[in-house]
Formats: structure tokens, sequence, C-alpha cells
């Protein structure tokens, strides 16, 4: 049985606690075993996050120590899926570049606010993470992220849709579902997702299904060694120095 862990938390506009509920109910109808928790100390046993199978984070505006983003980070490189959502994943710790660097993306806007009607583009590609799922509309938050250039783009939205003063550049297709790799773990996000009724959208959620399901399948199943390209064999290896302190 595959093991996953949901971190639920942070502001409560975004209704952490159902939207834990929603990501729960789904791993647990495939088989996972589930440990929901309402604390960042989740993470501080770095032994116990090696051997999941996933984590979910649903967590914005918080803070965490370095020693937590710290543990997360190795459990994924050493092959621990990462997957969530929204600000639950990619706005939960805006002064922690680590975070950020292994996450993918980081939010910096949402022009026009909540009710924002847009399409979202799905990416036909070699992923399966998107077979037989079609372009759609929502009527939520638009999120304009500054997004690592390293992702895979699954689906996007085209800005702007509303005014601000980001309309005087370009049009621009902005990331709104990705995955990418961290050392030898699998990362999945999905930008949808402001509260738990568009969580439970049915195009939303199986998709947030794939990639929980996608991410967990990464685990290795044999031990890594010494020179297999992270730092140290401990799998703690970010390349930000200057991020490296306890805030």
């Amino acid at each position: 049985m595959k093991k996953a862990l949901i971190v639920w938390g942070g502001w409560d506009g975004h209704e952490p606690e159902p939207v834990a509920a929603i990501f729960a109910e789904v791993l647990r109808e495939h088989s996972f075993e589930v440990e929901v928790a309402d604390t960042l100390e989740a993470f501080a046993d770095a032994e116990k996050l090696l051997g999941l199978d996933l984590i979910v984070p649903v967590w914005t505006m918080g803070e965490i120590s370095q020693e937590l983003v710290n543990n997360v980070s190795a459990a994924v490189q050493a092959g621990t899926g990462l997957a969530g959502c929204h600000g639950g994943m990619c706005d939960s710790f805006r002064n922690n570049v680590d975070w950020q660097f292994m996450t993918g993306g980081q939010w910096v806007a949402h022009p026009g606010n909540d009710g924002v009607e847009y399409n979202v583009e799905i990416k036909q590609s070699s992923s399966p993470l998107v077979d037989g799922i079609d372009d759609f509309a929502v009527r939520t938050e638009q999120y304009y992220l500054h997004v690592d250039p390293a992702v895979e783009v699954l689906a996007t939205t085209r800005f702007p849709v509303v005014d601000g003063p980001h309309r005087f550049n370009k049009a621009v297709d902005m990331p709104v579902v990705w995955t990418k790799r961290w050392g030898h773990g699998r990362v999945y996000y999905n930008s949808l997702g402001h509260h738990a009724d568009i969580v439970a959208l049915p195009t939303v959620k199986e998709l947030m299904t794939r990639g929980m399901l996608w991410a967990a399948e990464g685990k290795p199943r044999t031990a890594f060694q010494d020179g297999d390209g992270l730092s140290g064999g401990g799998f703690g290896y970010s390349g930000m120095g200057d991020s490296q302190y306890d805030a």
C-alpha cells in the first residue's frame, strides 16, 4: 500500500481543510494509506518523509523553517512524489526560494481577483496526464506565476483577460498545469483550486487525481549510491547556498 502525507494550513481563504479532505478521499479510493496533518511539524521527521510515496502540501502564505524545507526537498530528491494546487503549493512560503525552486513556480498576481472567466488550454503531448481531456472554461482566480523554464507545461491560459498594468505587454500563455523533476522525485502542480468547489470540478479533480498518482509512481524501489548526481548521498542539495539559513 502506497503512503501519502497531506499537510494543510496557512491562509483560511483557500479552504485548506476541505481541499485536503478531497485529496485524501481521492487517494484512499486508490488504495493509499493517507495521513492528514494540520501542522508543518509533520515535515520534521526526515526519515519518515523518505519512506513516503507522496507529499501533498495544502498550505498558503505561511512561514517555514529551512530545516523543514530541507527535509521535504531531501525526500523528493530521493524519489518521494510532490503534488499540489493553487496557492497551497506555489504560494506556500514566499520567503523560501528553495521551496519555489523545488515546486517549479511562485504566484505573483491574479489580475481581476476571484470570478474571472478564462479558458484553460490543454497542451496535447506525450504525457498521459492530459489524454482525453479537452480545453475548458472556468470562473475563478487566474494565476500569474513566475515559472521555472525547465517545467513540462501540460496546460496554459492566455493573459491578459482583464485590465491591469500587465496588459501593456504582449499577450502571453501562462502555465496552469506542469510537471518537473527534483532529483529522483516527480513534481506535479495545477494552479486551479482557489476554493474546494473548484478542486471538486470534474475536470480539475481528474487532473489532480492523475497528477497525484503520477507523482507517487515515481518512487524508486532501489537504494541510491553516492555519485548518482546528488551531492553527499543525503539528497539535500539545492544549489541555492544563499538561502540555506533558518528564518
